[in-house]
């Protein structure tokens, strides 16, 4: 009966969104009503914690994942408001006319890097964005951000995700090992997700050689230095270095392989406006990096400027739960600095870039209460038991399979959560605890988990939400589940193979 209650919230979710096709502010809400219910009454959680688990789930949706979400939109939105969204529509065009290596460019090159820098929803919403921009249908561009915003996450945030998985299961001295696991296990999925990308992009026959070739060219590369950057450097860089070098491939090959008409017609823009282009994407990546682990200045601020730090305390159930805010690295207060900047330098004035903030803002509205609802019933699963009972169970079912299904249960962390590292929480200590009960490697298990959160990630609702805001598409996200859905399963299968070949 616990794990039919526990297993209640996901169907009803997938119910509602895949097959009634209810917007997914609408789903969300009817989902978290029951889950309150099934906490309450099902899982014994007192009135008083329920309220606080909800009340914390808001908070961590609030900061960082909607602050995020807003200003990913808002930094967009500030490119087509300045018009310099044209310059880099053309430059991407110049680069090449052909459909895959733009699509490939922008989701699994420069999506990546975002995902490895920042993470929390801006690799999907700015490359779907831009895509729009340059005359792509809204649904396929949500679609295709989705799918290439996998791979990455596993080392997304610079490398949140494997330190905390690390962490949890007592590995932190062998974290280069769990690291250059992750690669492994991901190492397929690195040619074909970049070979899904370009063949859903351009389907023609013709096209199929020169896809299969783009695809072997960067999925070798992004293995080769993923793994050197697992090994030599630790979690923190392998996203980052893989995609800055995958989009020298891919803009070499785009090069290469342009027609003649595309050559003569390449478009050639002065310094100033290349710079002003690029400034809010610039400052970004810049501003991101200079505060992430790389650099001193994160840990030197939280250890000296408590003035610049919030915090937000929940007691749930005799245990104290924290939302930290570090307002000079928070990557949403990073993006809106950029943004504003950045808009400053392309010709915009203060006022109009705040009220653009604001119209950003209304735009969101159902964003807010879709993202609040996902993350306060993940936390109520939580708080409660019900994630800890759903584990168990696979675990439990599948015996010594047990491997083939351990990426399943990363996969449902993230599909709950909305975050590789939130699954690797919730779920490291029992792939670990699994893996010494039937004799396997505990870092290869626990590697597992983070793999396949990384599938996970393609239908999670969190990520469903961005995607359909950065494109326009609230109220049909039954339909993106539904289309990717299919394919974060195919994922999830070959993860589970290589996995369980492996141990």
């Amino acid at each position: 009966m616990q794990i039919i209650l526990a297993a209640t919230p996901v169907v009803l979710l997938i119910v509602l969104l895949g097959f009634l096709k209810l917007p997914g502010e609408k789903s969300a809400l009817i989902t978290l009503g029951a889950t309150i219910l099934i906490a309450i009454f099902g899982f014994s959680l007192s009135f008083g914690d329920t309220a606080l688990s909800i009340g914390y789930g808001v908070t961590k949706a609030v900061f960082p994942i909607l602050v995020i979400i807003l200003m990913a939109i808002y930094s967009y939105n500030v490119q087509v408001k300045s018009e310099k969204i044209e310059i880099i529509k053309q430059q991407f065009s110049a680069i090449s006319k052909d459909k895959s290596v733009q699509v490939l460019l922008l989701t699994w090159g420069f999506g990546g890097l975002l995902e490895g820098m920042a993470g929390f929803g801006t690799a999907v919403a700015i490359p779907a964005a831009i895509l729009i921009s340059l005359g792509f249908k809204p649904m396929f561009s949500a679609v295709v951000s989705l799918i290439a915003n996998s791979v990455p996450t596993a080392f997304g945030a610079v490398g949140i995700p494997v330190i905390v998985l690390a962490r949890e299961v007592e590995m932190t001295d062998q974290i280069t090992l769990i690291s250059s696991h992750v690669v492994w296990q991901l190492a397929v999925l690195m040619f074909l997700v970049p070979f899904l990308i370009v063949t859903l992009a351009e389907k023609s026959v013709k096209s199929i050689l020169k896809n299969i070739l783009l695809s072997v060219l960067v999925g070798t590369v992004t293995l080769a230095v993923q793994y050197y950057a697992a090994v030599y450097i630790g979690a923190e860089t392998p996203a980052i270095l893989g995609s800055i070098a995958s989009v020298v491939v891919i803009i070499v090959f785009g090069k290469l392989t342009a027609n003649r008409e595309v050559k003569d017609s390449y478009l050639n823009f002065s310094f100033n406006q290349i710079f002003q282009a690029w400034s809010v994407y610039g400052l970004i990546l810049l501003l991101v990096l200079l505060t992430s682990p790389l650099f001193p200045f994160t840990a030197f601020m939280k250890a000296n400027w408590d003035i610049f730090q919030t915090n937000f305390n929940f007691n749930v159930a005799g245990t104290l739960h924290t939302v930290g805010i570090y307002w000079l690295t928070d990557t949403g207060v990073l993006i809106f600095v950029s943004s504003l900047v950045g808009g400053l330098i392309q010709g915009l004035s203060l006022g109009s870039l705040f009220s653009l903030l604001g119209k950003t803002t209304i735009q969101l509205k159902k964003t807010v209460v879709t993202v609040c609802c996902l993350i306060s019933l993940s936390t109520l699963m939580d708080f409660s038991g019900m994630i800890t009972v759903l584990g168990l169970a696979l675990a439990t079912a599948t015996g010594a399979l047990y491997p083939l299904f351990a990426p399943a249960i990363g996969a449902l962390g993230t599909f709950l959560t909305g975050s590789d590292t939130s699954s690797n929480i919730l779920f490291g200590k029992l792939q670990a605890t699994v893996a010494d009960k039937i004799g396997a490697d505990k870092g290869w298990l626990a590697a597992a988990n983070t793999t396949g959160a990384t599938g996970g990630k393609i239908i999670s609702p969190q990520s469903i939400a961005v995607a359909t805001t950065a494109c326009g598409q609230q109220g049909n996200e039954g339909v993106i589940l539904k289309k990717a859905v299919g394919f974060a399963l195919l994922y999830i299968l070959i993860a589970g193979i290589v996995v369980y070949l492996g141990s």
